[in-house]
């Protein structure tokens, strides 16, 4: 029967809290044996933030009544045995809704007025003045009040026709997109721009983010949810009406908002709900499925997706089904299929994602770690040969030696001044690759960006002022590239002369790859070529929609822009930690070699009894190295444990 979504996320949550806990064991034990430098800790602090952070957004899209929030009560929330998000007829969620888990927030629900709009603020800044925000706290042992509280995202407002235009629910340009008009002139638009649902439930806790969208025109007028929100998700189940098929509007918010790159098709589903409504007594079983399956090759033809993404569910009668312990309604709402298509695509790509990612930390990691361990090992062979060399030989002999070492000290303890010459010309090129990837040089990018957008007439040139933002950004990057290719050109120089000089094993880090976040540029500019093209040119015509827009791609370009900068980091500290490391050593091993010849001076067993203890700490550090291994590939041959049947999850039906 395969493994359903819910099932599949709870392994993954198993598995996460065990890479976790290894990782600390990890970390701890490279403390103890004094491994742990800065660029291995900065690799650890990477991986726990990655698995930590790490979530799984779903975000279920759909025009007005097409039994979203019925889908969304019946596959996460059957478990407490009733409705908890609305779901009656007519329109429910008004307000784009995220359900998460954040445990430093109580249980609560947040609602960010619609007047927000007015404001120029982006969606993110509004979330960091949580006093703008109206808190319900909720009870989530009470699915009752849970319920009730829930309720609230489907308030409206009535406001004259000048208000909703101002609010972006109203234009002039599009009159049948508009909404109706009661008899007192009045418009209904949503009370609430923006709802945050905070609940300790099961999935959530493990990383589990549920984005509930409303109809084609609240999601129009927020760009930030369609430039930033769902193109992030990483899956987007989109809800047509099985009795209607594509309908205009659906077509619409398919064709604005969700169609995506061919690579990415695998992440939208495409849910045929309602099919509870074809069952239809005056025809036979084999003539319903006909039917429905006709529908299914009609609409997966129209949206230009596989059919077997087009799935046929009936949301209520598996909510029904999950409710009553009723197994044959259940599979008759073919809801469990629904479930495997999100289990083996969502999950099963988010863990193949998370796990390369990891993998490839846990390599460095390795390599890091290993280095401090090779440079010990080297030293020891040095000093094994050095005294080996003292055999036999006399008082003189042995006094020339240690004239010999203090030499070797003192001209070691000079080349430090060259060294740090060497460093700050690293800096002085790096600190120009943090302004190119810096927050001043891409705010400026927005503000000019923000000041073509108010030039009288832009109207029809939006694409081409976008274009222009974009093409500076990668011009950017590309210089930021062919700084950072330089600096890894002086690296492997400067470090292959002091490997040669002062017998180090010094080796420049891979420099990091910048090319990947111009892709990343190209899906942001993508995602907003789309944005424009389609309809929207009447609301770019507005300074205050235009600005909303800048702000929202800042808020989307910043998470790029740090992610490349952290990777320079990290690089730069690697370098910085290998020759850290290295002198480090090498003035441990001058101390040790001076002690060496002092105990082989004052009595003949000396020589024996150093070269004893030398083959002694050559054995532990080989027993080290073994532990390295093992403890990095117990991080990533972490099998996927089945979830624990005795803990009660309420998500299960």
């Amino acid at each position: 029967m395969g493994t359903s979504f819910n099932e599949q996320f709870d392994q993954h949550g198993n598995w996460r809290r065990e890479f976790a806990l290894r990782l600390k064991l990890l970390s701890e034990w490279l403390k103890d044996h004094d491994l742990l430098d800065a660029a291995v800790e900065e690799r650890l602090r990477r991986l726990e933030t990655q698995m930590r952070s790490d979530k799984v957004m779903v975000a279920f899209v759909a025009e007005f009544s097409r039994g979203k929030s019925e889908l969304i009560n019946a596959i996460f929330f059957a478990g407490y045995k009733r409705r908890i998000m609305p779901a009656s007829a007519g329109r429910t969620t008004m307000c784009p809704t995220e359900l998460g888990y954040d445990s430093d927030v109580p249980p609560c629900l947040r609602l960010l007025p619609i007047e927000t709009r007015l404001q120029p603020q982006a969606l993110m800044e509004w979330r960091a003045v949580p006093e703008k925000w109206t808190r319900i706290d909720l009870d989530v042992n009470d699915p009752a009040q849970l319920a009730k509280a829930f309720e609230k995202v489907a308030e409206v407002r009535h406001v004259t026709k000048e208000e909703a235009k101002a609010l972006g629910f109203w234009h002039d340009d599009a009159p049948s997109d508009n909404p109706m008009v009661n008899s007192e002139g009045k418009v209904e638009v949503p009370r609430w721009r923006h709802a945050l649902i905070n609940i300790a439930h099961p999935l959530l806790k493990q990383g589990l983010v549920i984005l509930d969208t409303p109809g084609l025109n609240a999601i129009g007028a927020e760009p930030e949810l369609t430039v930033n929100l769902i193109p992030q998700a990483h899956a987007v189940v989109f809800i047509l009406a099985a009795d209607t098929g594509v309908t205009k509007s659906d077509l619409a918010i398919w064709r604005e908002h969700l169609i995506t790159e061919a690579e990415n098709i695998d992440s939208r589903l495409v849910v045929l709900n309602k099919i509870d409504t074809m069952w239809d007594s005056l025809s036979t079983p084999v003539q319903i499925h006909a039917q429905i399956e006709r529908q299914r090759t009609t609409s997966a033809e129209i949206l230009g997706v596989p059919r077997e993404q087009v799935i046929p569910v009936s949301a209520q009668k598996g909510l029904v089904a999950k409710v009553n312990d009723d197994a044959d309604l259940l599979q008759a709402s073919q809801l469990p299929v629904l479930e495997r298509a999100l289990s083996q695509g969502v999950m099963g790509q988010r863990q193949k994602i998370l796990r390369s990612a990891v993998s490839g930390g846990i390599a460095d990691l390795r390599v890091e770690a290993g280095r401090a361990i090779h440079i010990r090992r080297r030293d020891l062979a040095e000093q094994m040969l050095e005294l080996k060399g003292l055999r036999g030989k006399n008082t003189s002999v042995i006094k020339h030696m240690r004239s010999r070492i203090e030499q070797e000290q003192g001209d070691f303890d000079v080349s430090g001044a060259r060294i740090h010459a060497v460093r700050s010309v690293h800096l002085k090129l790096l600190r120009e690759v943090f302004t190119l990837l810096g927050t001043s040089t891409l705010k400026t990018e927005m503000s000019e960006l923000t000041t073509a957008l108010r030039q009288p007439g832009i109207k029809l040139g939006v694409k081409k002022a976008y274009a222009s933002t974009f093409d500076k950004l990668r011009a950017g990057l590309q210089k930021a590239q062919g700084i950072n290719a330089e600096i890894q050109s002086m690296l492997t120089g400067t470090f292959r002369q002091l490997n040669a000089e002062y017998g180090f094993s010094l080796q420049a880090p891979k420099e990091p790859d910048l090319q990947r976040y111009e892709r990343d540029l190209d899906l942001v500019e993508r995602s907003h070529n789309q944005y424009l093209g389609v309809g929207n040119a009447f609301r770019l015509a507005q300074p205050e929609f235009a600005d909303r827009l800048v702000r929202a791609l800042a808020t989307r370009l910043r998470v790029v822009y740090e992610s490349a900068l952290g990777e320079v980091e990290l690089w730069n500290k690697s370098a910085a930690a290998q020759l850290d490391a290295q002198l480090r050593e090498r003035r441990r091993n001058f101390g040790r070699r001076i002690e060496a010849i002092e105990r082989i001076q004052q009595a003949a067993s000396g020589l024996d009894d150093r070269i004893a203890e030398i083959d002694t700490h050559e054995a532990a550090l080989n027993e080290l190295d073994a532990k390295l291994t093992e403890l990095t590939g117990h991080l990533v041959d972490i099998p996927v444990a089945e979830p624990p049947s005795a803990e009660p999850m309420l998500q299960r039906a």
